[in-house]
């Protein structure tokens, strides 16, 4: 989610360059319904399967003159060789140099690392070398009217202007290092209600491990909090609810782009992540780093004893940010 998130600013440069061409966007269900509705794009071919010689055998229906390749995987540059697409762009890396017509090389600090590089700017370097216009880089989303109408249906009573709202999102499809511990969010949680009245909400995966983070934050709350993991709404209502959204605090994962995009106060919480990766020039974002030695590390499962990166955030400095927001 975060990945084509951030490639939003590249697909407005390449739908502005190619404006007499017709552009499909080649995705599976999830990038798909994230980035729905969407004006960079002619249409859509929502992949069923992910193995290449499946997608290859999609892609040749089309008689494609170009690809340009945002995923860096060799099964997706395997593909399009396969599918017999003419030009194909994208990054020389996982070995996949030879299916390329026209590579970018990213940058190293050695042999086997690659130097840290926001993705906005990874995904706009391609755009670059087409020889599009790269200004801006601003993240953008639409929503759906009829996501909207849902949204304001089933949850009008909290969004009604009287009292801030407030979205936690305490997973993360990283992996668990990244995950800052339930009862901070509790807390939080609490604090929001207790000195703004605010309408918390929490907004996690259909995963399993994040449902039980979700119902544990509600136990361990005084107060109440609507869990979405129990009022289940698709991707495209949770960008109408997160366009209401008065702040949304969350780990440094995939919906954190959702409220970027749309605007949105935020309050990212960075562990083991490198916020460079991630990085954007948004004004609206207050982000608590992990201040211990080891972080950040970039790896999904810590190899400590316990995760000093995410306890070394307090409630307290998250209490403090979320004030200076609110109280604002």
């Amino acid at each position: 989610m975060g990945d084509c998130l951030m490639a939003t600013p590249a697909l407005a440069a390449f739908r502005k360059f190619f404006e007499k061409d017709k552009i499909f966007f080649c995705a599976n269900k999830t990038v798909a319904e994230v980035l729905r509705p969407c004006r960079f794009t002619n249409d859509w071919i929502v992949l069923k399967k992910s193995n290449p010689f499946s997608i290859a055998a999609e892609l040749k229906k089309y008689n494609f003159d170009t690809v340009i390749l945002l995923k860096n995987s060799f099964a997706s540059a395997l593909a399009v060789f396969l599918a017999g697409i003419k030009n194909r762009i994208g990054y020389a890396r996982e070995g996949r140099g030879i299916l390329l017509t026209e590579k970018l090389y990213p940058s190293k600090n050695a042999l086997f690392e690659y130097k840290p590089i926001s993705a906005i700017d990874y995904y706009l370097a391609i755009a670059s070398r087409l020889g599009c216009d790269t200004t801006g880089g601003k993240t953008q989303l639409e929503i759906d009217e009829s996501d909207w109408k849902a949204v304001l249906e089933k949850f009008g009573g909290y969004l009604n202007g009287k009292k801030p709202v407030v979205i936690l999102v305490p997973g993360g499809a990283f992996g668990a290092s990244k995950i800052w511990p339930q009862e901070r969010f509790a807390k939080v949680a609490d604090f929001l209600t207790e000195k703004f009245s605010a309408n918390v909400f929490i907004s996690v995966s259909p995963d399993e491990m994040e449902k039980r983070i979700a119902e544990k934050i509600c136990s361990q709350a005084k107060h109440p909090i609507v869990n979405l993991s129990q009022n289940p709404i698709t991707l495209g209502q949770l960008k109408a609810l997160f366009s209401f959204a008065n702040l949304v605090i969350t780990n440094d994962t995939g919906p954190r782009h959702i409220a970027i995009a749309l605007n949105r106060k935020v309050i990212t919480l960075f562990g083991p992540n490198n916020p460079v990766r991630t990085g954007n020039d948004y004004a609206d974002e207050i982000r608590i780093v992990a201040d211990v030695p080891c972080a950040p590390c970039d790896k999904p499962v810590c190899k400590k004893d316990r995760l000093y990166c995410m306890e070394s955030i307090t409630v307290d400095a998250v209490c403090k940010a979320a004030q200076k927001i609110l109280a604002g």
